[in-house]
C-alpha cells in the first residue's frame, strides 16, 4: 500500500482489537517517528500498552475501546505548534495505515492530564494532541464530504476553466484528510502568479486540521509543483 492508497483507505477507528502492535511494525513506526520529531522540532512519543489515556469518561463519552497505543504530539510553545502537530502527525497516521495499523485523532475525548504526563513535558512545552493506533475491529467508515468546487478557488478566469492537474490531485487528497467533525472548513485558492494560498475558515481545532489538510494536498499535488502564499489566517 502507497500513500495515495493509504489515503483512499484510511478511516477513523475507536474500537480496536485486544492485540499488541507487532515488534517490527511498532519498530518501523518509531523510525517514522524519529524522523518526523528531527524534521519538525515536535516531541511525539509512542505510548504502548498504556490504558490510562482512554480510560476516563470523555473517552467512553467520544465511544473509544480497547485503545492501549497512541501517540501523543507535543512541542515547544509557539503559535504554529497545532500546525505542525496536524502536518507530521497526519505523515504518521498515513504511514501506520501502510503498516496495517488503524487511528484516530483525538483532541478533547481522552484524559489529558494523563496524556501530559506520558508526553514528558517540560515547562515551555504543550500537549497538542493525541491519536489512537492500532489493530481496529474494522476499518471504519466513510463520511460525506464536501464537492471540490466548494474548497478551491481561482484568481483566474482560465485557470477556472482549465485548472492544472496538479492543483485538482493536491484539492481531490485534501478532501480525504480528516478534520474536526468532518466540517473541511478550509479553502485553497490558485492565485494568478502560480501560488497556492491555504485558509482555514473557522471550524474547532482549525490549527491541527490546517496542518493535516496542508500535507494531504502536498501529496496529491506534489510537493515539487507547490509554491505557497502565507495567510495571516494561518
Amino acid at each position: 500500500m502507497d500513500i495515495m492508497q493509504a489515503m483512499q483507505a484510511r478511516h477513523s477507528v475507536r474500537a480496536y482489537e485486544d492485540r499488541e502492535i507487532l515488534p517490527q511494525t511498532a519498530a518501523a513506526l518509531q523510525a517514522e517517528i524519529d524522523r518526523c520529531n528531527e524534521e519538525s522540532g515536535l516531541k511525539i512519543r509512542f505510548v504502548q500498552n498504556e490504558e490510562k489515556v482512554f480510560s476516563s469518561p470523555l473517552a467512553h463519552y467520544g465511544k473509544f475501546s480497547g485503545v492501549k497505543n497512541y501517540l501523543v504530539l507535543a512541542g515547544k510553545k509557539s503559535e504554529d505548534l497545532e500546525k505542525k502537530a496536524g502536518y507530521y502527525g497526519e505523515r504518521l497516521v498515513l504511514f501506520a495505515q501502510t503498516l496495517g495499523l488503524n487511528s484516530c485523532w483525538v483532541a478533547l475525548t481522552c484524559s489529558r492530564r494523563t496524556a501530559k504526563k506520558m508526553a514528558l513535558l517540560s515547562r515551555d512545552e504543550r500537549l497538542a494532541c493525541v491519536i489512537a493506533i492500532g489493530y481496529g475491529k474494522t476499518q471504519g467508515v466513510a463520511h460525506k464530504g464536501k464537492t471540490a468546487d466548494r474548497v478551491c478557488d481561482f484568481e483566474d478566469a482560465e485557470d477556472r476553466k482549465n485548472p492544472p492537474e496538479w492543483f485538482i490531485k493536491g484539492i481531490e487528497a485534501a478532501l480525504l484528510a480528516p478534520t474536526a467533525i468532518n466540517q473541511q472548513k478550509f479553502l485553497f485558492t490558485l492565485k494568478k502568479d502560480g501560488k497556492v494560498l491555504q485558509e482555514q475558515k473557522g471550524g474547532v481545532c482549525r490549527g491541527l486540521d490546517f496542518g493535516i489538510v496542508r500535507y494531504h494536498f502536498e501529496i496529491g499535488a506534489g510537493k515539487e509543483n507547490l509554491d505557497w502564499e502565507n495567510s495571516d489566517n494561518e
